[in-house]
């Protein structure tokens, strides 16, 4: 067994705490691995927040690990979400973000990719932040798997379904089996939102012989992430960040890959309809 303390060190050891985040401030709908994924800002606010306790903040602290609970494999798995060095200098404030963490570039190759399973789980529930080295000691944290490239979500139902861009980016580019599969096997209707403005765009996989797999696989190129879009293309070449940023995938209805082109098409002008994105989205026909 290697230990996760043998694995992830720095220069000072005993001023080195860790966060176990489950959830973005005790709302279960937001899970910290969510978050660690999708939302980089709320991450960062989440490691970097400063509690009116002194177990629970970060004044004496040289070092901060942040980890999140990598619910795919259970309650007592959490994958490394950073190694942190905190500046002294912090806010006198509680109850908001307030240190200023600075990545420690040695340990980004295990970010997303480094998941540890702690073998006495009971005694987690006593405080989320830690002194490393008592962790280690209280909670018997192993590394149970280095992934060869950033770990993704797997695929948990065509319902489900709800990947940003840079989420279909890492999972076109990887050919993540279950969703590969999944998104092959089905023709559908799918909705891009632009979560900016909460403009939508009804679009169909219908002809070709890979389904949506094929169909999103146009979307998830990093310098023409358009797919042949006029609207698309416009708001690409205002910001070519703004696509990566700011668009999330979505499906509405799935069909059988033999299903006739014909009937799809008519479903996503129906869709069209019932969304009104000729005339308050980004559908221009």
């Amino acid at each position: 067994m290697i230990k996760f303390i043998d694995l992830i060190q720095t220069t000072d050891m005993e001023k080195t705490k860790i966060k176990f985040h489950k959830n973005e401030g005790g709302d279960i709908t937001r899970p910290a691995y969510d978050m660690l994924m999708e939302d980089e800002d709320t991450w960062d606010r989440m490691n970097g927040w400063r509690s009116n306790n002194n177990n629970h903040n970060l004044d004496q602290t040289k070092y901060l690990i942040g980890m999140a609970q990598y619910y795919p494999y259970g309650n007592d798995f959490y994958i490394f979400g950073g190694l942190y060095e905190v500046d002294k200098n912090h806010s006198s404030k509680y109850d908001v973000q307030g240190y200023t963490l600075k990545k420690v570039e040695e340990y980004e190759q295990y970010e997303k990719r480094l998941i540890i399973k702690i073998n006495d789980p009971r005694k987690l529930s006593l405080s989320y932040l830690r002194l490393y080295e008592n962790a280690q000691d209280d909670l018997d944290m192993e590394v149970y798997e280095i992934s060869s490239a950033t770990k993704l979500k797997s695929f948990t139902g065509y319902q489900n379904v709800s990947l940003t861009h840079k989420d279909l980016v890492k999972l076109v580019k990887y050919g993540e089996p279950s969703y590969k599969q999944a998104l092959s096997n089905v023709k559908g209707i799918y909705v891009i939102t632009d979560i900016k403005t909460g403009k939508l765009y009804i679009g169909s996989a219908s002809g070709n012989a890979d389904g949506i797999w094929q169909r999103w696989s146009n979307y998830a190129d990093s310098n023409q992430p358009t797919g042949g879009n006029k609207v698309f293309d416009y708001l690409h070449k205002k910001n070519k960040n703004y696509i990566s940023e700011n668009f999330k995938y979505s499906i509405l209805e799935i069909f059988d890959t033999k299903t006739k082109q014909e009937l799809i098409l008519e479903r996503e002008n129906y869709w069209k309809k019932v969304f009104e994105t000729k005339k308050h989205g980004m559908n221009e026909n």
